[in-house]
């Protein structure tokens, strides 16, 4: 058991007593962020479990606090601009990337054009900077907006915006508002719809910066800018050949791009849209559910578990986005009596060991989206048991720091 007072006090190594005994003081007055896929009013909570000494959230937090304590001390940046190779456009500010289970064709003598190994990630992949550097912007993004929140330390959202400003805003670094050039297969394109798979947890960045607003690294200038920045990604999601080619994907590339277009359209405040894709989305899951709950689509693949933890994970994800304009998904029934929560207890089954996964799995079995799941089920669904079952399957998973302090 930590020892909520060692541990407290070890917290104020990282961020000034003053400032988190200010927070202490306004806590229980404060208004909770107003953020889009995080629940603001569970950090609210989760604040007010803090600094009541809560030993599990501070310990998190504490977590929280090493993390973003070393990105400030690197200081380290991402830029598309890092990358060596130059996109077909001769801009490096175009995002790009090769498909990751594509590879050269061993019977052609330059290998071209690459052939698909379904699940199989080609180490090349990597050599193109920008899929890494777009996920360490998210990721780097929110922990330091989350130890902001926590702390009000205006180190974590100064160093947040710097990051921010450098992916998206400044003129030397920023990204262009396309995936033109995502997940190209070499011999054959140089991108394609599916590489809007890669920006699906962009998200985290539009929350990020409604946590660090109006701090004096970030203003109304720079927030402005960014939420116009993820308006031109979105219209050209909704425009392009490439962004129309994904909106017509049926298995979990679809389902993410609704997530994106839902989750950039609220934070670009074009509400029409929002309204719009909800109702895509409920025709996305008519047509990937069976009346079971099983998804056919996913089920295919060579990694069948980690897809259909990660669909549902989209399916869970949109439905807490589409709160923001008070629409309830948690229930939506299409035909069949298909819904998301006969999806889930169809996953639960084997969780519980109640019947054995015989469906093709190439790849360890993870549970990082499931404990996601499983922990906003037990509060829609108002069932403790779904909680029950996340810390049985992954304790380590479950007390990890973001999972902790979000939910």
């Amino acid at each position: 058991m930590v020892n909520p007072k060692i541990v407290f006090s070890f917290l104020f190594i990282f961020s000034s007593a003053s400032s988190l005994q200010a927070q202490q003081n306004s806590s229980k007055h404060s208004i909770f962020p107003k953020t889009l896929a995080i629940d603001g009013k569970v950090l609210q909570k989760n604040l007010e479990l803090i600094t009541a000494n809560d030993p599990d959230k501070v310990k998190a937090l504490t977590s929280l606090l090493k993390k973003a304590d070393k990105l400030v001390l690197e200081a380290k940046t991402f830029s598309v601009m890092d990358k060596k190779q130059v996109p077909p456009s001769g801009d490096k500010h175009d995002y790009m990337s090769t498909g990751p289970y594509w590879w050269p064709d061993p019977s052609k003598p330059d290998g071209l054009p690459y052939i698909k190994k379904d699940g199989q990630r080609n180490p090349t992949y990597y050599d193109i900077s920008d899929s890494v550097e777009i996920d360490k912007v998210e990721d780097s993004s929110l922990t330091l907006a989350l130890a902001y929140y926590f702390t009000k330390d205006n180190k974590y959202a100064d160093f947040a915006a710097k990051l921010l400003k450098t992916w998206f805003l400044d003129v030397e670094t920023r990204q262009n508002p396309n995936l033109n050039f995502g997940q190209g297969i070499p011999g054959l394109n140089t991108g394609r719809g599916t590489g809007i798979i890669e920006t699906r947890d962009l998200f985290r960045v539009s929350d990020a910066a409604l946590l660090i607003q109006g701090t004096p690294n970030w203003n109304t200038k720079d927030h402005e800018e960014l939420k116009k920045w993820f308006s031109d990604y979105l219209t050209w999601m909704l425009e392009s050949p490439i962004g129309k080619d994904e909106a017509d994907s049926n298995n979990n590339h679809g389902t993410f791009y609704s997530e994106q277009v839902i989750a950039f359209a609220l934070f670009s405040n074009r509400l029409d849209v929002v309204t719009s894709e909800i109702e895509v989305f409920k025709n996305r899951m008519e047509n990937q559910l069976n009346r079971d709950g099983s998804q056919p689509f996913e089920l295919l693949r060579t990694k069948s578990w980690s897809y259909v933890n990660m669909n549902l994970y989209g399916y869970f994800l949109i439905a807490k986005l589409a709160e923001n304009k008070n629409v309830s998904l948690w229930n939506q029934q299409i035909s069949g009596g298909k819904n998301m929560k006969n999806a889930l207890d169809w996953i639960v089954t084997y969780l519980k060991n109640e019947k054995k996964w015989e469906y093709e799995q190439i790849q360890k079995i993870g549970y990082l989206e499931t404990i996601k799941i499983l922990k906003l089920a037990a509060k829609k669904y108002s069932n403790p048991e779904y909680e029950k079952l996340a810390k049985t399957i992954d304790l380590k998973t479950y007390n990890s720091d973001i999972i902790q302090l979000t939910n």
